[in-house]
């Protein structure tokens, strides 16, 4: 039973500690704030299963939360309509150096933020719950482990992190009485007056939303969203931003990449990072089951890798995150059949549809459309409704450790050492099935170059070409420019033990606009080519752009798909390369001076092949 106790702070407010807080600057800091928000109450949170379903019944009794009859322990829930993805353009790096944070990053001076914020932030908790989530990123044995703690007043989101990271005493435990924290303040924006009827999602207008980072201090302060990476601190603020600036301080990367593991017919094992923009695959890719006879792959993380070099002088991976939240539109079990296996049960649904015998649904699901849903805005829904049942950026909040195929070394202290990068978007002209990297720095033009089409993960216009370098464009906490020097230098530092670096691109159409690589699990045919490549198996053409298979060094053995179309996914049309050039030269312009002068090398030698 939680020990009540009761503190004096600008009112008087209950506290409920289950355990003992020994870390004094963590107990004054949850005073501050609570002093700030003014909570009716504190509650540090002990991650337990109990907590988890109290406060999951509370909002099944408010609303918010629908108990899901076809899964056992999940739950649906339906977002504002304005609060229903990542809002990039509210989201802020914030040094005092305007160039620090550089031009692919929102900035506002730290000072003028953080007034605007407190501001904002002042009695913002009144009449609710002030939860303080201890958390770890990354098992705390890990030495790579890092340990945040999140105030919030969503318990949505306190459910959310359950699942995300690793909750509970035992993080308490670890910082011990001087350990260093991540602090992380959320609020939802939405203070009750007394008597004051709750919204099924509070959150606040879209020009009160502040998604801001203070990497200088390690300071994560978001207001007024209740979704997602806006929210769920631990993800996309704590595991890239911020680690991104404390990872080239410590000389670590902190990455966008998926792990994945992938075995040969005679056991050799293979570690591949793949970094792609947010609803390209990243999650399909994670959990592949291949197609090619004899090969098998495990999962290790679908969405954030943290990096370190090894005693052995090898790169090492960990997914610092303990749970899934993907992209539910799309997903089915001819995409994705692991993860369509781990949905099952003990998840967390938001804004996808609700069928009338108590099942989610979404768009791309293996069932046909329902006769009659609930759809994400809670309105009723039938097939020949031109709106989507579900929102197209609809998510699943899933357990890692209930994934099918999850890796039994997941969770290994150390990660296991990368063999392979491969960068890719979403583009249906121009960039073919898959590219190598001549070399290192080579890899690294490749990935800074990185273009796809836009999603629904993110707030504008779908289907637009963007450069979105290494998948970090959104998330890298300093100066792309930096970032990318840091690339180069962790090069150098690895030597020999260097990973491969390819680029692909499962997306490609003809001009009849149908698909020109099956996807799914035959790119694993793809993976098996890199794989030998490492081995020195399997040839390779070489093209202005990198290296490239023949059709014939692809192992397309009971493949059921039109020879022609595979051919064309391999063309290389030189003049439409030429064509981007002129936006390459725009986005690197964008860096200035700071652009590093082996970029500047590998942009000339790549206008050289292509005859520029």
């Amino acid at each position: 039973m939680a020990k009540t106790i009761k503190n004096q702070v600008a009112q008087e407010r209950r506290e409920t500690v289950a355990y003992t807080v020994k870390n004094e600057k963590l107990k004054q800091w949850v005073h501050e704030v609570a002093e700030l928000c003014e909570p009716k109450e504190i509650y540090w949170c002990d991650g337990s299963q109990e907590e988890y379903d109290r406060l999951m019944s509370q909002m099944v009794a408010h609303g918010a939360a629908i108990a899901l009859k076809k899964r056992p322990n999940s739950f649906l829930f339906r977002s504002d309509p304005s609060d229903v993805a990542r809002v990039e353009a509210r989201t802020y790096i914030s040094y005092p150096d305007k160039d620090e944070a550089g031009p692919t990053n929102n900035w506002i001076d730290p000072v003028s933020l953080k007034k605007t914020m407190l501001d904002l932030y002042k009695g913002c908790m009144k009449g609710r719950t002030m939860y303080v989530i201890p958390f770890s990123m990354a098992p705390l044995d890990s030495p790579m482990a890092k340990i945040g703690i999140e105030i919030t007043d969503s318990p949505y989101v306190v459910c959310n992190m359950h699942i995300m990271t690793r909750v509970g005493p035992q993080v308490i435990e670890a910082l011990g009485t001087d350990g260093e924290f991540i602090p992380c303040l959320h609020s939802v924006g939405a203070p009750l007056a007394e008597g004051q009827e709750d919204a099924l999602w509070p959150c606040a207008p879209i020009e009160k939303k502040y998604i801001s980072h203070f990497p200088e201090e390690n300071l994560i302060w978001s207001y007024g969203s209740g979704y997602g990476g806006n929210a769920l601190l631990g993800k996309k603020c704590l595991a890239l931003r911020i680690a991104s600036v404390i990872a080239r301080r410590e000389g670590w990367m902190a990455e966008h990449m998926l792990i994945l593991r992938l075995i040969s017919p005679e056991g050799k094992v293979y570690h591949i990072c793949a970094a792609f923009p947010s609803a390209c695959g990243k999650t399909n890719l994670a959990m592949i089951l291949p197609t090619v006879p004899g090969w098998k792959a495990e999962c290790l993380g679908d969405d954030i890798a943290w990096l370190k070099i090894g005693p052995d002088g090898r790169l090492y991976a960990i997914n610092p995150e303990s749970g899934f939240f993907g992209v539910a539109p799309g997903t089915s079990h001819d995409s994705n059949p692991a993860a369509m296996d781990t949905l099952e049960k003990n998840c967390i649904f938001t804004n996808c549809a609700l069928t009338d015998d108590g099942d989610v649904w979404w768009e791309g699901h293996d069932d046909p459309a329902p006769e009659h849903a609930i759809d994400w805005k809670g309105r009723d829904w039938t097939p020949d409704n031109p709106e989507p049942a579900a929102h197209p950026n609809a998510r699943f909040t899933a357990p890692a450790a209930q994934c099918p195929v999850i890796s039994p070394d997941w969770e290994k202290p150390q990660g296991v050492p990368v063999d392979i990068f491969i960068f890719g978007g979403r583009r249906t002209r121009v960039q073919p099935l898959v590219v190598e990297a001549f070399d290192w720095d080579h890899g690294v033009f490749l990935g800074a170059t990185a273009a796809s089409e836009t999603t629904a993960a993110n707030i504008g216009a779908v289907g637009n070409l963007r450069r979105d370098p290494f998948a970090m464009k959104p998330f890298c906490g300093y100066n792309m420019a930096d970032y990318f020097a840091h690339w180069f230098a962790m090069g150098d530092r690895l030597g020999d033990k260097k990973p491969r670096i390819f680029y692909v691109n499962w997306f490609r159409k003809n001009d009849e606009g149908k698909w020109l690589w099956p996807g799914f699990g035959d790119n694993s045919r793809v993976l098996k080519w890199m794989c030998e490549r490492i081995e020195g198996k399997v040839g390779a053409e070489e093209t202005p752009i990198g290296y490239m298979p023949r059709q014939d060094d692809l192992d397309l053995t009971g493949l059921d798909w039109p020879m022609e179309r595979i051919a064309e996914a391999l063309e290389v049309d030189i003049e439409a390369f030429k064509a981007e050039v002129p936006d390459m030269e725009q986005h690197f312009a964008q860096f200035g001076a700071r652009l590093p002068e082996r970029m500047k090398i590998q942009f000339e030698e790549y206008k050289k092949r292509l005859g520029l």
